[in-house]
């Protein structure tokens, strides 16, 4: 059973409702499945406009994903511009794709609201995501609901393919609904998302992971009153707490005489008694770039030895000339 996933480089530090929502999931992926794992820095030309940030962005999640635990011996991690199959397969979806299953995109319309400019790159961002996922045949690509679109566009791009081509050269991939994964609230108690700039840090200083725990925003109850248990402070706590942990920190929040100060430095503690040995990894693996470069190039060649063969299959369909 062969499993895709891929993480878009668009900041210089991933946040913890990334390593909840999605990372902690991928890496264990690689204990079940053959893992394929890519840094899509091709997708965050959509946002980042500066090449330097990119490369700086998209070393940072790959020191990310081997600090938490992704085994290159085990998985294959790379960029997915080491690939550039995947752009040939993206044009060739492109001639079979409807204009109005990509206008029906939920991304497309969520950013545009979020007054992000309209753009060929953003209106085609699903072809291009769905060959990432065909180029590899992958039966499985993990997503949380909100983005099972994505993988049903890829599915009818590649039975449009197929149908096109009269070729059962595209394998029809499975979403696999990760309902375990926590929606993380930001210190604004929006999404953590780095596009409302409201996350918490996972390998910043100690000083800017403070300073982001200590910005959460809480409301005005005296100290001495009750505090509400599902506002966005506990919500964040309860990530590191056992749930003993939760019933005596609930308990005492219901009976007042606990300051929302308190669990913001008992939330900065745990926060960063769990991430310590990943930190300290992290930092160990930082100073042989080139190892973490070698990784990355490795795991393009092994996704290309995949992708390759299945592109050949393709372009012999629709009628061209085979590279291999």
């Amino acid at each position: 059973m062969r499993v895709l996933s891929g993480t878009q480089p668009s900041h210089d530090y991933l946040h913890i409702g990334n390593y909840f929502g999605a990372l902690r999931q991928q890496v264990a992926l690689q204990e079940k499945y053959e893992t394929l794992i890519f840094i899509a820095d091709f997708h965050s030309m959509n946002s980042v406009r500066d090449a330097d940030e990119r490369q700086r962005y998209t070393r940072a999640v790959a020191l990310d994903f081997l600090a938490c635990g992704l085994d290159p011996a085990q998985a294959i991690l790379f960029r997915q511009s080491d690939v550039p199959e995947v752009c040939e397969l993206a044009w060739y979806l492109s001639t079979v794709t409807p204009m109005g299953l990509l206008e029906r995109g939920h991304a497309y319309k969520d950013k545009l609201a979020q007054g992000q400019s309209a753009n060929h790159g953003l209106f085609a961002y699903p072809v291009l995501m769905a060959a990432d996922i065909l180029l590899y045949r992958a039966d499985l690509v993990p997503v949380g609901r909100d983005q099972k679109q994505h993988i049903e566009m890829a599915r009818d791009m590649a039975e449009a393919f197929n149908r096109t081509y009269d070729a059962e050269v595209l394998t029809l991939p499975e979403p696999q609904i990760l309902d375990d994964v926590a929606v993380v609230p930001g210190t604004d108690g929006r999404k953590m998302s780095k596009t409302y700039d409201n996350g918490i840090p996972m390998f910043a200083s100690e000083k800017q992971i403070k300073q982001a725990v200590m910005g959460i925003v809480t409301d005005s109850t005296p100290v001495e009153d009750p505090k509400d248990t599902k506002s966005t402070v506990f919500e964040i706590w309860s990530l590191f707490a056992s749930a003993d942990d939760r019933v005596e920190m609930f308990k005492r929040a219901g009976a007042g005489g606990l300051g929302y100060g308190d669990v913001k430095k008992d939330l900065l503690r745990r926060l960063l008694e769990f991430f310590a040995p990943m930190r300290e990894r992290r930092a160990e693996l930082e100073k042989r770039p080139d190892e973490v470069e070698n990784v990355l190039l490795d795991g393009a060649n092994r996704a290309r030895a995949i992708g390759a063969p299945i592109l050949d299959e393709v372009r012999r369909a629709a009628g061209f000339r085979t590279c291999t």
